[in-house]
């Protein structure tokens, strides 16, 4: 191994590469990462040196707070490379600003701007040559930050590790996604920790979201803990309705992610000249809707899946096949938000930055 120092950033770069052993036509979601990743410790009150290494698994003692009290978050954010090889993120900015909320709300350090994009920015240029051009291709990236001090008394750790690593990736979601209204669970509560990106939120999905799969159901859209009334998320992302011609989602709250993707989705369907109401939607009002024939589409929206259009839902045992349309606003949305991520189109809302 080579070692030379950037900046702050002290950089290990591995001796081989990975990359010639990867399919990038047949790639699974996820589970193929880059030669090298980024990492940061806070000990003693303060971040410690950066450093930009092979990746490689670590070790951790068994009494790691992370393992007794959950104290974990994480990002998804993507770079993409267009035809003139340059690399370009996508609102990097929301994800840092999010990244700390959620920080502060799981009683852990905040990152420092600098620590979070420098490294970030030179990670990607050290893996640049796994970042693939062409639509539909990109790389994932994984901020995440875990509490790594030890000792199993319920407190907030003292120590943590923040790191950063890599996944080249095409779509997420493929074909017909049918979901399953949720009339007893919850994505999240009032007062709870919902509008953070904490790993427990996803973890108290998966039960759940394993019974609607059995009952032949992709995802969960899930409602309020309150009431069960009002629709709030589907599976892991932000969730669209289009009744007549009016696109419908759900303000963001402390129950609800503030999803890069929605809001970007929110500003695009505007100057369309898309009608948009943020406000609670009803799931009697998506019945009714389904039922007289006004519903025209529902989609989701995230980072991994950016748009992932829904053919039908399940509510207290009635199942509502949605209309199949030759043009749909989640195919409109999409069409123009990948373009300007791979710099097809003119952004000309100041999203992109390059690297």
């Amino acid at each position: 191994m080579s070692t030379t120092q950037t900046t702050q950033i002290e950089i290990i770069k591995a001796a081989t590469t990975k990359i010639n052993d990867v399919d990038f036509g047949n790639l699974s979601f996820g589970s193929v990462f880059t030669d090298h990743l980024f990492e940061c410790d806070f000990k003693n009150g303060e971040w410690q040196q950066p450093v930009i290494k092979p990746y490689a698994p670590f070790l951790l003692d068994p009494s790691t707070r992370v393992f007794h009290y959950g104290q974990a978050i994480f990002e998804g954010m993507k770079a993409y490379k267009n035809e003139a090889d340059e690399i370009w993120l996508f609102r990097p900015d929301e994800n840092f600003n999010r990244f700390n909320k959620s920080a502060v709300r799981m009683a852990m350090p905040e990152v420092p701007e600098e620590l979070f994009m420098s490294g970030l920015r030179q990670l990607l240029q050290l893996d640049e040559a796994w970042i693939k051009k062409g639509k539909g291709n990109a790389m994932y990236i994984r901020p995440f930050m875990i509490a790594n001090g030890t000792g199993v008394i319920a407190n907030p750790s003292d120590d943590y590790k923040f790191m950063i690593i890599l996944s080249p990736v095409t779509s997420y979601y493929a074909g017909d996604v049918k979901v399953l209204i949720a009339e007893h669970y919850s994505r999240a509560a009032n007062g709870g920790i919902g509008a953070a990106k904490a790993a427990g939120n996803y973890g108290a999905q998966f039960y759940p979201t394993t019974l609607a799969n059995k009952q032949g159901f992709q995802q969960v859209i899930w409602t309020d803990d309150a009431t069960h009334t009002k629709l709030e998320e589907a599976g892991t992302m932000n969730v669209f309705f289009r009744i007549n011609n009016t696109l419908l989602t759900a303000p963001v709250s402390e129950r609800i992610l503030d999803g890069v993707t929605r809001k970007t989705l929110i500003e695009l369907a505007k100057s369309e000249g898309i009608n948009v109401e943020v406000r609670s939607v009803l799931v009697d009002e998506l019945v009714a809707a389904a039922k007289d024939g006004t519903l025209q589409e529902i989609f989701g929206a995230g980072t991994a899946a950016v748009v992932s259009p829904i053919s039908g839902f399940s509510y207290k045992d009635e199942y509502f096949e949605l209309p199949k349309l030759e043009s749909t606003v989640a195919n409109q949305l999409k069409e123009k938000l990948t373009n300007i991520q791979n710099k097809l189109e003119e952004d000309t809302f100041g999203w992109t930055v390059k690297i």
